[in-house]
């Protein structure tokens, strides 16, 4: 292998340090959730399965999530690594595990940046006024590319910018989402909403009201709603205080998603009422777009800029992880070198940020062509993929801490007993949602592919993509799994930090320059 000499020093072959701090962290945790969208797409779903229920839906789903938040704080005080999920379940269960769980954070991002751009874009024209154009499926393809391409360049460009606009973007969207609130249940209060109001009661957090299928069912929308708190995460070799503050921006993270959601579906449920949210169960922007309408009048503007700006974040935060996840992939020879070339200036993962971007916007418009029910399906695909690599966080917690667990009551509950509670549930409604989406009947429109449903067939297709692409990369390189799981408080492992920041970093991309795979 022949290599030209880097123009710039070796020293920048690594992500910047201290490029942003605990609150940069924070709201990039809120964003990649996009919570103004994810209330949009599922809280006529929930409502349709469990009624006035859907805000202790919210809460339970609550539960899973911040257990494995925790999963991810002690983990990552053990090993900063801004691959997560891979670096920490190779560690603890092995080479072949760990890349399973890389490669399902990065289809993550392929399957839902080119969504999450193409809401940006339908709810930012109706905000202003161009429903015409938001009808156009041409101008609306055409900008939702252009929406990906200008936040893929801001990932690369400049990591500090992008965490100063996440900062505007979720105070933006969440001061709208409250001021919604606020006015839908004073109307509520009143008397004066135009819909099937109801009293909102303290029953409704009771997430077993409606049973237990129907909470199953809720449960697993519930996963995709919270999903993304853990981008802060992946930021981890860039924030300051990187063994403490991101993996805390990670669990602050659900509290306050968890205040948003329930706050905003009692306002709905009772605003709305559970007819009208169920009817329109399948049609995100008659939700929030046309009870916007309802509840604000001329000033619905609010809550569709605040779907826009929830969603605009969300595109950029998502590329955030699925791309340092390639980086420390390539840093350990699971992928090959290129993708973890950092640039030189910027200091950020070039190739696996426009290589997840591009991915992403040829998934978006070969999706489109099918049907706009494959579109849907691949979400729903996507709560599969979530469940997977967050239960085998929460294994890894547990299993790469065991000689922790008798240390004390803190270290058994957070270290342990909860990632390990955590990653039963999340199990639990994997097993549920391969069941149940395996019958085509309960995909959109009722689609077969295969005698199955769609969400499981591109679900079983990734992954299997995923077992294809991990064996013709060891055959190519079997470097990485000769690596062997290792546990915390072993000799190796006290200096686990020091020894991997040893590892030989890639070099910068600099013109002129030639390596191998």
């Amino acid at each position: 292998m022949v290599e030209d000499t880097p123009r710039t020093p070796a020293a920048t072959a690594t992500l910047r340090p201290n490029a942003i701090g605990f609150v940069d962290a924070l709201a990039i945790g809120l964003n990649a959730t996009s919570p103004a969208y994810s209330l949009a797409a599922v809280i006529g779903p929930i409502v349709a399965l469990v009624g006035v229920h859907a805000p202790g839906v919210m809460l339970a789903s609550f539960v899973p999530m911040v257990l494995i938040a925790s999963a991810f704080y002690y983990l990552n005080r053990s090993d900063p690594d801004c691959g997560t999920t891979f670096s920490w379940v190779t560690r603890a269960l092995g080479p072949t595990t760990g890349w399973l769980g890389g490669w399902a954070i990065t289809m993550t991002g392929v399957l839902v940046v080119g969504s999450l751009a193409d809401v940006a874009v339908n709810f930012g024209l109706l905000a202003v006024g161009l429903d015409g154009w938001a009808a156009s499926t041409l101008i609306r393809q055409t900008l939702t590319v252009l929406v990906i391409v200008a936040m893929a360049a801001l990932c690369v460009r400049d990591t500090q910018a992008a965490a100063r606009l996440q900062n505007v973007l979720v105070l933006l969207q969440t001061l709208c989402l409250f001021v919604f609130a606020a006015v839908a249940l004073y109307r509520v209060h009143a008397g004066t909403g135009s819909l099937d109001a109801v009293r909102p009661s303290a029953d409704w957090l009771d997430p077993f009201g409606a049973g237990s299928t129907a909470l199953t069912g809720g449960l697993l929308l519930g996963v995709f709603v919270y999903w993304g708190w853990e981008s802060a995460v992946n930021l981890t070799e860039e924030t300051t205080d990187p063994s403490s503050a991101p993996g805390r921006a990670g669990l602050w993270s659900t509290v306050v998603l968890l205040a948003t959601y329930v706050s905003v579906a009692f306002a709905v449920v009772a605003y709305a009422g559970t007819g009208y949210l169920a009817a329109h169960a399948d049609d995100e922007e008659a939700v929030f777009a046309s009870l916007a309408r309802e509840a604000l009048g001329g000033w619905d503007w609010i809550v569709l800029l605040a779907v826009a700006t929830s969603a605009l974040a969300s595109t950029q935060t998502t590329i955030i992880p699925a791309s340092r996840t390639a980086l420390s992939m390539a840093r350990r020879h699971a992928l090959p070198r290129r993708f973890g070339l950092i640039h030189p200036r910027y200091r950020t993962p070039a190739v696996s940020t426009w290589w997840v971007a591009g991915t992403a916007t040829v998934w978006y418009l070969l999706i489109h062509r099918i049907s706009e029910n494959a579109l849907a399906d691949s979400l729903t695909a996507l709560s599969l993929l979530i469940a997977f690599y967050y239960a085998l966080t929460g294994i890894a917690c547990a299993v790469y801490h065991r000689r922790r667990l008798t240390a004390g009551v803190r270290e058994f509950l957070f270290t342990g007993a909860g990632p390990l509670l955590g990653a039963a549930m999340l199990v639990w409604l994997l097993v549920e949602a391969v069941a149940d989406r395996a019958d085509p009947a309960n995909s959109s429109g009722g689609t077969s592919w295969f005698g199955l449903g769609p969400p499981l067939v591109i679900a079983l297709g990734l992954s299997l993509a995923g077992v294809l692409v991990m064996l013709a990369r060891r055959a190519v390189s079997g470097a990485f799994w000769d690596e062997r799981p290792s546990v915390y408080g072993a000799p190796a492992d006290r200096t686990a930090l020091s020894a991997r920041q040893a590892r030989p970093q890639p070099v910068p991309i600099v013109s002129g320059s030639r390596e191998d795979h």
